[in-house]
């Protein structure tokens, strides 16, 4: 046994839960313990919501008896049975069969910090990896040989280094270079991307353990980023790849907390260079990348094909890839409230878009970061024009064209078009003034 810990849950009455779940067990001649993030989290002094329990000693069919009438279940999984709790973020799994005890089950698991098992009823814990003593190290360690039954941990490895900045030992990095993800559930690999993204105090040591053990191969985009020059003069920090990995840890220090608009955020913040390798050339003596963005954004939709059919991402985050550098040009031309609101039809979120930018330009030390102005210049006039969250409204709609006389049909979208466009170019800013075009529009289409 290792020394005594407590576990640590946000919710009260998910910790009673647990216990109520234990001291169930236990008086069925089994014995439960906590296993996981949970414990891992706890650890380290950090509390969890969600708490996953590991059983041993008692028949699936007693132990779903013995939770389901007091909590419901619904049960998962594939290769160990789960059992899910109803009303509490807690998962109920008995190990494989062969594994009769914590001990042998850890040997299963994926990383040491992740094979540590505790008692909720006398904080007992059973870690015989040490778990604890490479969370103390700053070490993430594969716990055995097994840990190759799994290709998705290296991508698990990736996102807890990056959350936790833990260095990976030199045989967990040689043993996922000989790991592939071929076979590997596209939606698990995007799950753990989402981890590094949403979650990572520091996604470049994830980004970069990636590249270490081999895995950047598997997503060409990024590792097309790595010797690709830069110039000097813009860009001190180095090539694009370092670049990226700046930019992704400027990007995590300023999450807003929201998961959705983090997500899609970080992914543009780390697909923004993706077009420079191709585009990258020589020219009177300087580094250029021009067309950078457009290529990018095709890129980025290559990118997160790959992991998943989000359709929100899949159209939400290229078109920030593709305007990443607009918020300085408008800035420096000082542009008209027209281009600020072409630029919101663009790319759908202004807001966002200064994320975005605001990463890429602290993502160069040592050059000095000014505060970005332009960010602020840009998102005051998409604040006063009400196109900071949001495409700009259409003015004229299809029932004004009723109004107007006509029957709908197919004609009515060229017309509606037409005065979209005319709006946002500041031709007209009200329903009167946009009758009055739209009348026009009508007339010039009968003559």
């Amino acid at each position: 046994m290792s020394p005594a810990l407590q576990l640590v849950v946000d919710d009260p009455a998910t910790l009673e839960a647990c216990r109520d779940v234990c001291r169930r067990v236990r008086a069925a001649g089994g014995r439960a313990f906590a296993v996981g993030g949970c414990v891992r989290d706890s650890a380290l002094g950090r509390s969890s919501r969600e708490l996953d329990i590991e059983v041993f000693g008692i028949a699936a069919d007693l132990l779903r008896q013995l939770l389901g009438e007091r909590f419901g279940l619904s049960e998962v999984g594939r290769f160990f049975e789960v059992m899910k709790l109803h009303r509490h973020p807690i998962d109920v799994a008995l190990p494989r069969e062969g594994d009769a005890s914590p001990e042998q089950a850890a040997s299963r698991r994926d990383f040491t910090v992740n094979s540590i098992y505790l008692d909720p009823l006398t904080d007992e814990v059973v870690d015989p990896f040490d778990g604890r003593g490479d969370l103390e190290r700053g070490i993430l360690r594969h716990t055995s040989e097994r840990f190759a039954e799994d290709p998705l941990r290296v991508l698990r490895g990736m996102q807890l280094t990056a959350r936790f900045e833990l260095e990976v030992a030199p045989e967990t990095v040689a043993l996922c270079r000989g790991l592939s993800p071929d076979g590997v559930a596209r939606e698990r690999v995007f799950e753990e991307w989402r981890k590094l993204v949403c979650d990572g105090i520091r996604p470049s040591i994830g980004l970069a353990f990636l590249r270490d053990c081999g895995w950047l191969q598997y997503t060409p985009e990024l590792e097309a980023l790595i010797d690709c020059e830069q110039d000097p003069r813009w860009h001190p920090e180095g090539d694009v790849w370092i670049h990226t990995l700046h930019c992704m840890d400027a990007f995590a220090e300023e999450r807003i907390g929201d998961a959705e608009e983090d997500l899609i955020v970080g992914l543009a913040v780390l697909c923004h260079d993706l077009g420079k390798p191709a585009t990258t050339a020589h020219e009177k003596g300087r580094v250029t990348s021009k067309g950078h963005e457009p290529l990018g954004a095709e890129l980025t939709v290559e990118f997160l094909k790959r992991m998943t059919d989000d359709r929100e991402l899949i159209d939400d985050v290229p078109p920030l890839v593709a305007d990443h550098l607009a918020p300085s040009h408008l800035y420096k031309q000082k542009s008209s409230h027209a281009a600020v609101r072409r630029l919101a039809r663009r790319v759908r979120r202004i807001d966002r878009l200064v994320r975005v930018a605001r990463a890429d330009h602290r993502g160069r030390p040592p050059k000095p970061f000014d505060g970005f102005p332009a960010g602020d210049w840009l998102l005051a006039q998409a604040r006063e024009l009400e196109v900071a969250d949001s495409v700009p409204r259409p003015i004229i709609l299809g029932r004004h064209l009723i109004e107007l006389g006509l029957s709908p049909g197919a004609g009515f979208r060229p017309i509606l078009d037409a005065c979209y466009t005319a709006q946002i170019e500041g031709e007209f800013a009200t329903v009167e003034g946009g009758l009055d075009f739209a009348r026009a529009v009508i007339r010039r289409s009968r003559d």
